[in-house]
């Protein structure tokens, strides 16, 4: 009999989820004393903290009803109203026309979590689309959303910042949350044991760059995770037309892959050989004179190759019975 998880362990998920909440919260305490370095960190927080909760409950056999719920609250709040606020008091500074561009932003991620809380009960859903989120996610969608904000702390206010861009690209990002755009997700991905010691490397790596330029490496993460949603959706395309790939490791797959790519493109360059060769029996080829070399009917039932066809043989019979 599996050992019971003690009580207090069993709060730990909703405790890490409350800070969550916190963070999100603070962030907008300091837009409003325009500390905008320390938002978009509160936010950045938030997001591994959410990271966290989930896996932790899971880990410890605590997943709940009420932690579920709690955790969906907290994320309408930390990376819903907290980045719209933040950028409205960022970029608009009062501007009702920026008001707007917030409400479509708190609107559509709120409609993101309700959509997502609705396909956990799924279960008619192919077992590959657990590796993919549909749309953009709650944490990604606010650190991307707040692109512009981080571009302008790490070097300096552009065309990025002007209230019609800033407009723009909330609501575009607005619509990538509510889109059935997939997405890949981090929870299903393994990692091999021979590539522990380089992750851990670039982990080291990637620590450093935080330390001296946070804002920077925030922003490419931000524009690698949008340059990712291209190979997304090819990826959720094919497997959806290979279920052969659905239950085998990585290599396996690549292997299909190379293996589908090779036969892909060989049948349409024979079908177009064979193609052309029907028409010019259809024609009946003609030499430099206009003498007709193959006649335009075939024999019933010959259909090959222009040796079964005889082309060649007509063609040097012709050639050899010209005179000089």
């Amino acid at each position: 009999m599996p050992a019971r998880t003690a009580p207090g362990v069993r709060l730990l998920p909703n405790a890490i989820t409350v800070l969550a909440l916190c963070a999100g919260l603070s962030a907008v305490q300091f837009a409003l004393q325009k500390q905008f370095h320390f938002a978009v960190i509160a936010i950045g927080a938030a997001a591994i903290l959410d990271s966290l909760d989930g896996r932790l409950a899971r880990m410890l056999d605590a997943t709940s009803k009420m932690g579920a719920e709690l955790d969906s609250l907290a994320d309408a709040i930390s990376f819903g109203v907290a980045p719209a606020l933040v950028l409205f008091v960022w970029g608009f500074e009062g501007n009702p026309t920026g008001w707007t561009a917030a409400l479509v932003y708190v609107v559509c991620m709120v409609l993101r979590l309700a959509r997502f809380n609705t396909l956990l009960d799924d279960t008619e859903q192919p077992p590959f689309t657990k590796e993919f989120f549909v749309g953009v996610p709650a944490p990604a969608g606010a650190l991307v959303a707040m692109l512009p904000l981080v571009v302008s702390l790490e070097t300096y206010k552009g065309w990025w910042t002007h209230p019609v861009a800033l407009y723009i690209w909330m609501v575009f990002i607005a619509g990538l949350l509510i889109s059935r755009v997939p997405t890949l997700s981090l929870k299903t991905v393994k990692v091999s044991p021979k590539a522990i010691a380089p992750l851990l490397a670039l982990v080291c790596i990637a620590a450093a760059i935080v330390i001296n330029y946070p804002f920077l490496l925030l922003a490419v993460a931000a524009i690698v995770y949008l340059a990712h949603v291209p190979y997304a959706i090819y990826r959720y395309h094919w497997l959806a037309g290979h279920p052969e790939a659905w239950d085998v490791p990585a290599k396996e797959r690549r292997a299909i892959r190379r293996s589908t790519r090779r036969l892909g493109l060989r049948p349409p360059l024979r079908r177009r050989v064979a193609g052309a060769a029907a028409k010019a029996v259809r024609r009946g080829r003609r030499n430099a004179d206009g003498d007709l070399l193959v006649t335009p009917d075939p024999p019933d039932g010959q259909r090959g190759n222009w040796r079964q066809l005889g082309l060649r043989r007509t063609e040097r019979r012709r050639r050899d019975s010209r005179p000089d």
